[in-house]
């Protein structure tokens, strides 16, 4: 039987919370400011990433990690009804800080890249109608197209590894507010202590699947235009991305 979930409707959107992760420096990009800043077409890419947001989840409370002493992503967020928090050292530790400023009523949380800026609308409508269908935890994914090779420590190839079992990970990633919290506060990142990441930590999923293995972690279609933004290379499909959807 096929669920029809109409996301523009009050209880599909009840008390959903998007955070969107903006701290990152961007060096590789070579543009000597914070990557959200960085213009995609003209425009910030984080302006790009919260209008993706707003316009597939338009009551959603939106929440924007921002790095220390910033000023200008703040403004940006602020111009597109969001919430500046500042971040921390780390991806992990900005995530933890954005939980903790969430308002109080919240149930489920998106948490988002702002440098995959250009996700399409049906990837967080299929992650939002997986948390409405019970989902605790939900990861949008790609298969893997390239060749994958596994290396050793001299750096030398121990074969090709077997693309059918393997998928690549995008964001928005969809939780219960109560389990992410639950799982941060047993990594050591909730109350902000300032702790490390926990090693092989590299996504909020990741922190599910080590401090909460009996929630699986639900995997829905990404979008190869969700692409993350991280090299020179990534500006320029996107700004064609952009182009093309005029």
């Amino acid at each position: 039987m096929t669920h029809h979930h109409d996301l523009a409707s009050p209880s599909a959107l009840d008390r959903l919370a998007v955070v969107v992760v903006a701290a990152g420096s961007g060096t590789r990009l070579g543009y000597g400011m914070p990557k959200a800043l960085v213009p995609v077409a003209g425009h910030p890419l984080l302006e790009h990433a919260l209008a993706t947001v707003r316009e597939a989840l338009p009551a959603a409370s939106l929440l924007v990690t921002v790095p220390v002493g910033d000023t200008e992503l703040t403004a940006v967020a602020s111009a597109c009804g969001a919430q500046a928090v500042t971040g921390g050292a780390t991806r992990a530790q900005s995530v933890a800080r954005a939980l903790a400023a969430l308002p109080p009523d919240t149930k489920r949380v998106l948490v988002h890249d702002a440098a995959r800026c250009l996700t399409p609308r049906a990837v967080f409508e299929r992650v939002v109608a997986a948390l409405q269908d019970g989902a605790e935890a939900v990861v949008p994914v790609v298969e893997v197209t390239d060749t994958v090779r596994g290396v050793d420590s001299g750096g030398c190839s121990t074969g090709t590894v077997d693309r059918a079992g393997l998928r690549a990970v995008q964001t928005p990633q969809g939780f219960d507010r109560a389990l992410l919290e639950r799982v941060n506060e047993a990594a050591g990142l909730l109350p902000d202590r300032g702790a490390e990441d926990p090693a092989g930590i590299t996504d909020d999923a990741s922190l599910v699947e080590r401090f909460a293995p009996e929630h699986p972690v639900v995997l829905v279609a990404g979008d190869v235009e969700s692409f993350k933004i991280t090299r020179p290379l990534d500006l320029l499909l996107a700004g064609a991305v952009v182009d093309a959807r005029g």
